[in-house]
């Protein structure tokens, strides 16, 4: 399943696609799955309740969260045995299931600013990985994911103020002037695996009438002894929970420095213990 060639481009970019990872049936199972969740209204682990009167898109479909906390389906996504192999392979040993979340991304929606995971997940030693499913086919004018290849490299950025008019999110991370972003093409049933330091995010989705529906599972390396007390409880990946420490907040961030006529990361800034925040 994961091949030679794919672990190669991850090793050099941060992130790779499996192509039809999940055939169409199984996709409009789980999109039809959560498109009634989401009609049943709020859930546990939703940051905003569901308004479907409001002019914003995403009011009317925020994004859900946690949602294997109470939902088998989601459960069972999570623990799949094809995202497994996927990542052990990507990993080099077993990861940690930590978080489900679920995005419908309506037309009219906006996107979310760049940024990295590991910012959030906190995943340490090692890093945290997602697995993206596309629910819908995702190109640029629905607001497919960007990415920054080879920023898997970087350390964390120290965030900036988001542009809220075009994120649902507040904060971003800067890039260099001339910094090209790649926008990741997709078929539904296309599985997205990114290192969690991969600088990524989305644009809005500009369509008259397409959603642009994903499904997420984020995880942490099998070494992580630390990571957010948000992403409790951890998982193995047959289900039964494992008890690591709850990471502090805080520590060195990288910010862009000019040296010798060009842009580099110096590690001369410090987190903020920021809360991730939907509107």
């Amino acid at each position: 399943m994961l091949s030679e060639s794919m672990r190669a481009f991850f090793d050099e970019n941060g992130y790779v696609v499996a192509r039809a990872l999940f055939d169409l049936q199984e996709v409009d199972r789980l999109r039809e799955h959560y498109m009634e969740l989401r009609a049943q209204g709020a859930h546990p682990g939703d940051m905003v309740g569901v308004d479907t009167a409001s002019s914003d898109p995403l009011k009317r479909f925020p994004r859900m969260i946690h949602m294997h906390h109470w939902d088998e389906t989601s459960l069972s996504w999570l623990l799949e045995p094809r995202l497994n192999e996927v990542l052990t392979g990507l990993l080099e040993r077993e990861p940690y299931a930590v978080q489900t979340m679920l995005y419908f991304k309506p037309a009219g929606a906006r996107g979310q600013a760049l940024h990295q995971d590991q910012y959030f997940l906190r995943a340490r030693p090692g890093t945290c990985m997602a697995a993206w499913l596309a629910l819908d086919d995702c190109d640029e004018a629905n607001g497919c994911m960007q990415v920054i290849p080879g920023s898997h490299t970087w350390p964390l950025l120290c965030t900036t103020q988001a542009d809220t008019k075009n994120s649902f999110t507040d904060v971003t991370v800067p890039l260099p002037e001339g910094q090209e972003v790649q926008p990741i093409v997709m078929q539904a049933g296309d599985v997205l695996f990114f290192n969690g330091t991969l600088v990524h995010g989305s644009y809005p989705n500009t369509s008259s009438d397409r959603f642009r529906r994903s499904l997420i599972g984020h995880y942490i390396s099998g070494e992580a002894e630390q990571a957010s007390q948000f992403m409790k409880p951890i998982l193995r990946m047959d289900g039964s929970e494992v008890d690591l420490e709850a990471s502090l907040p805080g520590g060195p961030c990288g910010v862009w420095v000019e040296e010798d006529g060009k842009p580099v990361i110096e590690l001369s800034g410090l987190e903020i213990n920021t809360v991730f925040r939907s509107e």
